[in-house]
Parts: C-alpha cells; structure tokens; sequence
C-alpha cells in the first residue's frame, strides 16, 4: 500500500498547509468573491457547508485519505484544494473542490498550481487524477481542458445537480 500524500510538495510558490476550523473566515471570503461558480454548485458559500466538506468522504475512505488543503501566499489564502487519496483506485486521487482566489483568477495561478500538483503527484507515484465539475459550467468546464483533464463520459447526480468526471492521466 502506498505511502500517505506528502502534500507540501504540491507547490514551490506557495505554503501548502491543512485547512482547519480556524480558517473558515479566509475560505468563506474566498469563495464568497466567485458567484459565478455557485451559479451552478450550489448552495451558495456558508459555514456550515464548508464544515460539511471539510469531512466529506467517499464511502470506504477515512480522514487519513482527506486533505483539504490552503496554499498561501503569506497570510493569504491563494487556493483551496480538496484531495481524497487512492480513490476510486490505489493510484488515482479524487479532487473533490479546487477553487484559486478571485484576486489570482486569470493569471495562470491557479492552472499552474495544478501542473505542479500533476506533476507533484506523479512523482508520487499516483497515475491519474479524477475530479467533478457541474455540468453546464462553462467556466470550470473551460479551465480543465486547459489542464489537460477529458470528460470520462460518466455523470453523476448529487444534491447539487448533474456532474461530469474528468480525469487526466499522469
């Protein structure tokens, strides 16, 4: 069986460290600033969901394989990674929630936080990354092609509506 994720290898540029209970405020105001995205994964940001996801876990997973993870730049919350290892296979990890701050979106942060990550993982010794979008989300949909992740052509419904997985191979 593989080794835990050693996470603070995931970037360079930033400190990578878990997220906790204390740092609801910075995660709610960084997801509070994206509107668009909560168009279509609802309910809108608040505590008690954040809470919720924090602990998430597919079945058969336990807090061992959850990192939900803050990349910060100082004090400054410039990323929130949710990552399940060795789900739904040994050497596949789940992303379960990436979001970069508003502040940072569209000068190449956040698709150069995931090359590094892919490429951080691999090392690892992982072989592909799965992940969720919400169908009809231009947006996120856009952002992960640009990352080279392809629809798997599997749909899922959640209390959020239809979601696509994407996956991309290291």
């Amino acid at each position: 069986m593989r080794e835990n994720l050693d996470f603070s290898k995931l970037s360079s540029k930033f400190l990578i460290r878990r997220l906790d209970r204390r740092d609801l405020p910075a995660i709610l105001a960084l997801q509070e600033r994206h509107p668009l995205y909560y168009r279509f994964c609802q309910p809108t940001p608040c505590r008690e969901k954040i809470l919720e996801d924090m602990a998430a876990l597919p079945p058969g997973k336990t807090s061992k394989d959850k990192h939900y993870l803050g990349f910060f730049d100082g004090e400054d919350l410039v990323a929130i990674l949710d990552v399940i290892t060795a789900y739904p296979k040994e050497d596949t990890v789940f992303w379960g929630f990436f979001m970069v701050a508003k502040e940072r979106s569209g000068k190449g942060v956040g698709s150069g936080l995931v090359r590094e990550a892919l490429q951080e993982l691999k090392a690892q010794g992982y072989s592909s990354v799965r992940l969720g979008t919400m169908k009809g989300n231009p947006q996120s949909k856009a952002f992960w092609a640009k990352c080279g992740f392809m629809e798997m052509g599997i749909e899922a419904r959640n209390d959020q509506g239809v979601m696509l997985v994407l996956s991309k191979e290291l």
